[in-house]
């Protein structure tokens, strides 16, 4: 895992490249300002705002220099921000990741300890070459650190890699097919991508599999849950020996995705978390892209947050399926087009709906969608959703245990995955759309209205990184409560036949792979 990675919306990199790509040909320079996103292994620099020189502050002579009072300017207006500073510059001519030269190394070092001392955050260095890839480096106690990455987020997401930290590993027998729909350099950009299932039950296991199956070399799936009976009609390749043993879903997932991967090198991070905690944000920060397949307010608002803040799209989706009452059942909700009453689910099927959203700068987030509602968060966060009195109090339905059909998420997870293609392969030069709805009873795909509201609060935290509004909290579950001190001798012997059960698993996939 590399140290370093720079992200930038799709709107900063038109405003940078607009500068430093002249029509002249000569090389350009100038300087931004960056905020912090610090993950549990990777510290990403966010450009949060672009500062172009003012008139005697640059020279362009082939070459291009600054002036240390320019450096100033911008290090006190980002010292008063809390932020850090990145210079910037092109090499018109040249493609790809891009080296230093000395006069580049001389010129960055010469600027990195005076903006450290102002800013209190190291110089960030950056490179854009004729063909718009970026290249970049962390200046930390003299030296340059490279990036592994450097991401651009908008509609359109493209990745820049360093090859020398993050090399890729394309297996062109197994991955023939793949290659031939988006060309072998494309593929090489999207396997290296690190991608983030946040919940791996129906829909985010299928995900994670197709993911693998597709070459990707790093995935990383979250979920706290175990498997249980009421899963196995809508978790594709959970066995009842999973059940018996109340396997970790992400153990579930590693495995079947390991099965299906083309990659030889594949590897899942499994994460026994809740994104709603300090610790499980921090290892999403880690990540590229974000599946979401929750189906809570809180995690899904956490999600929300961190796609503008920390610019890592989020891909979300969801299923709702609305049932007519079963005959004599009295009292029905009339709560939401998709409340049902007790006893509906066998009753007739009236319709299903689902629906699927890329989240990033350029299109609305999941509120300005009416997909959360933070008055929902609140009642999470406060347990309200959980508790039977005020449920009952409310005249409201719980959140769990709604119906589903295995049948119908392998719509969602589809439509979840053709949002991925679309944001890194630009598929006819096209970028994700805004959200969509497709009816089942009606057979009918919409394009929702829906556009970004007036001081929309989750844009209006764009790049902000650390500073982002904390939605998380130490004491959500997190973990397996088998594993606390008050564990009883029939949950050890569980997880002694689960651990034995694991290893035995693996043994089968050794020798099947070899």
């Amino acid at each position: 895992m590399y140290a370093h990675s720079v992200a930038m919306s799709a709107t900063v990199h038109d405003q940078l490249a607009g500068h430093l790509l002249r029509c002249d040909g000569q090389e350009d320079i100038c300087l931004a300002t960056y905020t912090t996103s610090t993950g549990s292994q990777r510290t990403t620099r966010i450009l949060a705002r672009v500062e172009l020189p003012r008139d005697g502050e640059r020279q362009v002579h082939g070459n291009a220099t600054i002036t240390g009072a320019y450096v100033l300017r911008v290090a006190a207006e980002a010292a008063r921000a809390g932020h850090g500073v990145t210079v910037l510059h092109s090499h018109p001519r040249a493609a790809g990741w891009q080296g230093m030269s000395g006069p580049d190394t001389d010129a960055e070092s010469s600027y990195a300890g005076l903006v450290q001392q102002l800013t209190g955050l190291p110089l960030v260095g950056m490179t854009l070459a004729g063909d718009h890839t970026w290249s970049a480096r962390v200046w930390i106690d003299g030296t340059a650190r490279w990036a592994g990455s450097v991401r651009r987020v908008g509609p359109m997401m493209a990745t820049a890699w360093n090859d020398d930290l993050v090399p890729a590993l394309v297996d062109a027998r197994e991955q023939a097919r793949t290659i031939s729909a988006w060309g072998e350099r494309l593929h090489r950009d999207i396997t290296r991508l690190r991608v983030l299932v946040v919940g791996v039950g129906s829909v985010g296991l299928d995900i994670a599999q197709r993911l693998a199956a597709t070459g990707l070399l790093e995935i990383g799936v979250m979920d706290y849950d175990h498997v249980e009976e009421l899963n196995r009609d809508r978790m594709i390749g959970a066995t009842r020996r999973d059940t018996r043993l109340r396997r970790r879903k992400i153990d579930v997932a590693a495995r079947l995705a390991h099965r299906a991967a083309t990659a030889r090198a594949l590897t899942v991070h499994r994460h026994a978390d809740s994104i709603c905690t300090p610790t499980g944000l921090a290892a999403a920060l880690d990540y590229d892209v974000i599946f979401c397949c929750v189906d809570r307010p809180w995690p899904r608002a956490v999600l929300n947050s961190i796609a503008y803040a920390d610019l890592i799209p989020v891909i979300d989706g969801g299923i709702a399926i609305d049932t007519l009452p079963a005959v004599g059942a009295q009292n029905r909700t009339p709560r939401g087009a998709h409340a049902t009453m007790p006893g509906a689910p066998h009753g007739t099927m009236r319709g299903a709906t689902r629906r699927a959203q890329t989240v990033v700068p350029g299109r609305p987030c999941l509120s300005c969608s009416a997909q959360i509602s933070m008055t929902e968060v609140a009642l999470e966060m406060s347990g309200d959703l959980d508790d039977p009195a005020y449920i009952r109090r409310a005249g409201r339905e719980p959140v769990s245990g709604r119906p589903n059909v295995a049948a119908l998420c392998a719509g969602v997870s589809a439509s979840q995955l053709e949002q991925f293609v679309s944001l890194i392969a630009h598929p006819g030069g096209q970028s994700v759309p805004g959200p969509l709805r497709f009816s089942l009873a009606a057979h009918h795909l919409e394009h929702l209205p829906h556009s970004t509201q007036p001081h929309c609060p989750a844009e209006q935290e764009l790049a902000a990184g650390d500073a982002r509004t904390n939605l998380t909290r130490d004491d959500v579950l997190s973990v397996d409560p088998e594993q606390g001190t008050e564990r009883r001798t029939g949950s050890r012997v569980r997880e002694f036949r689960r651990r034995i059960s694991d290893l035995f698993d693996r043994w089968l996939e050794s020798v099947s792979n070899t």
